[in-house]
């Protein structure tokens, strides 16, 4: 059974992997299968802030907007 992470459907990198701004690769490693090592995933379960550039290993890409 897939585990989908519960915060894929707001997650801005769902869009951005849509817009065809990111590699499909980021939500097949992270979103897909209920990853928590996922520095976003961390940061929404903490109510910690974190940009909507940031990517799950905790990479800003400022390209990404």
């Amino acid at each position: 059974m897939v585990k989908i992470c519960k915060w894929y459907h707001c997650c801005p990198i769902k869009r951005f992997v849509e817009e065809g701004k990111l590699d499909k690769k980021w939500v097949e490693k992270y979103c897909l299968v209920g990853n928590k090592n996922c520095v976003r995933y961390q940061m929404e379960e903490k109510c910690k802030s974190h940009p909507d550039n940031m990517l799950p290993n905790g990479e800003i890409r400022k390209n990404l907007k």
